[in-house]
């Protein structure tokens, strides 16, 4: 008895039983037969000596003993996938895919020089881009769909660098009845009129809106919203740099709201795991950390001048 071992199998067998809801639905998720799956999980009564399950009707509910097994064997089959990853990072040296989320209110242009440099310096490395907002950045680093973020959050348990502040300005159609008012626009003229917003990604989306107007519309991309406003439909707070086309061009213009107008945010970078980060991962990290250093040296005089 002391030389046999539990194996990742069998808890992962355990794990299936209680995510599905019973032996015959883990048996077909796992593809293996309702015998076996019941056999991994005695076989792990019998070497502790514990009970995981009990019956109640036709379905297997755990123990108190079982929903402790369930969590530590949760745990244990993450962190070997972890260090399989790892692995496989290590021996491959560069990775063969990076995954990154980036928040949409991040400069586009500054992000896709970035990945074109890395791509000069790796170029069979493939590279995912999810292009997220609020909850869905945080979402994809928790969930381990990427291996690096730009985030307006650093979620607990997660260390971020501080990359830059957009500014965020309110604006709308020249046309728009808000710059026809003879005077500043106040937050209750706003109220009146339809306000422009992006919904988050995803699946969890739990911010609530900022301001409390009777009309609202509300869509998937940044590119939508900035058309609706271009062409009257209502107006919207957006990072500056997503809009200077429109602002030179005169198709949309910042309200005159005076003092409190203009909105900040923080933006990080997150490593989803520092440890098992693989070279093209760091590199990355390190080609945008040095662009937007660059990039803000840059803007910040011009931005002085013309305040």
């Amino acid at each position: 008895m002391e030389n046999q071992y539990i194996t990742l199998e069998q808890w992962r067998t355990l794990i299936a039983v209680v995510d599905t809801g019973g032996y015959a639905q883990a048996a077909e998720v796992l593809h293996k037969s309702q015998s076996s799956v019941t056999y991994a999980v005695q076989k792990i009564e019998s070497l502790l000596g514990v009970k995981a399950f009990e019956i109640q009707g036709r379905k297997a509910i755990l123990t108190p003993t079982g929903q402790f097994l369930y969590r530590r064997a949760r745990a244990l089959l993450d962190e070997s996938s972890a260090l399989e990853r790892a692995a496989r990072r290590l021996s491959a040296g560069w990775e063969a895919e990076i995954r990154i989320a980036a928040e949409i209110i991040f400069p586009t242009w500054l992000l896709l020089d970035c990945l074109d440099k890395l791509g000069k310096e790796s170029p069979h490395t493939r590279i995912e881009l999810i292009e997220s907002v609020l909850a869905g950045t945080s979402e994809a680093l928790l969930t381990g769909a990427a291996d690096l973020v730009i985030s307006n959050m650093v979620p607990p348990g997660f260390l971020g660098i501080p990359l830059m502040r957009p500014r965020f300005i309110p604006v709308a159609s020249p046309s728009h009845p808000l710059h026809h008012l003879g005077r500043d626009v106040t937050l209750e003229d706003l109220r009146h009129h339809r306000h422009l917003v992006v919904r988050e990604s995803g699946t969890r989306r739990d911010t609530k809106a900022q301001l409390d107007v009777t009309q609202r519309w509300t869509v998937s991309h940044a590119a939508t919203s900035i058309e609706a406003a271009r062409l009257g439909f209502g107006f919207a707070w957006y990072p500056e740099e997503k809009i200077l086309k429109e602002l030179r061009e005169g198709a949309l213009k910042p309200l005159p709201m005076g003092d409190g107008g203009e909105r900040f945010t923080q933006l990080y970078l997150v490593l989803a795991d520092p440890d098992s980060a693989g070279p093209g991962t760091r590199r990355l990290a390190e080609i945008i950390r040095e662009a937007v250093s660059t990039e803000c040296m840059r803007y910040e005089p011009q931005r002085t001048e013309a305040t």
